[in-house]
């Protein structure tokens, strides 16, 4: 499907039909919201903004008044992207059971080859999407990820943080990773700034050209996520859910953790996501899904 530009947006009230047989598109954005309509307007803007053609949008609500995707400008974003061609569905999804559970919900509501899973306080530059889509292709791994960088600490750098840092400089082999594990340590690539850090230190030291990207291993990826479909179902996705309390976070890791051992994953640099930095409204955290979960098996 060709991304349609201004010029047509009123050339038809209809969205063009796909090459996909009417089918789902070969990606499909999944992205979970809550009591964030102003974020949920900006991550929308940031889809809209995409160089990437083909992808569709699913917005799943679970906010407490009137869903997010209700508020001028997200509603406004949404037409953009319906008029661009793009393939959007939104749901209000309740009760809430967790927020695995609301990933999960999401995953069925896709059949797409693809899905980029995108939290509602996350701006993509304008080639995230291509270029996550290239890297998956290139890499063949189960998913890869961008981590969510705070632009209002490019000025707090954190070399300690950035020592765990290595990339990868051959095929993205599977990896098995725990809280125990000495590459848990990775997590602190992905504080503050770090990874824009980390992406001005690889141009000046000669390791990244200006368009190219580079692979490396993480702990895992929150915030934007593009998974293999297959991979993802075949390690159980996010179905773990029944297994922890409706109060819980961590979930992204479980699933990555998952995956990472079965076919691989890697992060993306530079990164294209922008944490929005706003509060968070998972204010529970007493229940790590990795930690509840010891010794369930995946799917």
């Amino acid at each position: 499907m060709t991304l349609r530009g201004p010029q047509a947006w009123g050339a038809s009230s209809g969205v063009p039909g796909s090459k996909h047989d009417g089918g789902a598109p070969p990606l499909e954005v999944l992205v979970p919201t809550r009591n964030r309509p102003a974020e949920l307007a900006t991550t929308l803007a940031g889809l809209a903004a995409q160089d990437a053609e083909d992808f569709g949008v699913i917005v799943s609500d679970q906010s407490d008044g009137t869903p997010g995707w209700n508020d001028p400008a997200a509603e406004a974003m949404l037409r953009v992207l319906k008029a661009q061609g793009r393939r959007v569905a939104v749901h209000q999804h309740l009760p809430r059971r967790g927020l695995a559970e609301h990933r999960q919900f999401l995953l069925e509501q896709s059949s797409a080859d693809r899905v980029l899973y995108l939290d509602d306080d996350v701006w993509l530059a304008p080639q995230a999407v291509w270029t996550l889509q290239e890297a998956l292709d290139e890499l063949g791994c189960g998913f890869v990820g961008m981590p969510v960088q705070g632009l209002s600490f490019l000025d707090d750098r954190r070399p300690h943080e950035l020592e765990p840092f290595e990339a990868w400089d051959g095929p993205v082999e599977p990896e098995r990773l725990d809280q125990d594990s000495p590459s848990f340590r990775r997590w602190t690539l992905h504080n503050a700034a770090n990874p824009a850090h980390l992406a001005a230190d690889l141009v000046r030291n000669g390791r990244l050209a200006p368009g190219e990207w580079l692979a490396y291993r993480i702990a895992w990826v929150g915030g934007c996520a593009l998974y293999r479909r297959e991979a993802l179902v075949e390690c159980g996705g996010f179905e773990f859910w029944r297994h922890l309390p409706p109060a819980h976070a961590g979930e992204d890791v479980v699933a990555q953790w998952r995956v990472m051992e079965r076919y691989g994953g890697a992060g993306i640099l530079p990164s294209h996501a922008v944490h929005l930095e706003s509060p968070t409204t998972v204010l529970d955290r007493d229940a790590e899904a990795a930690e509840v979960l010891r010794g369930v098996t995946a799917g």
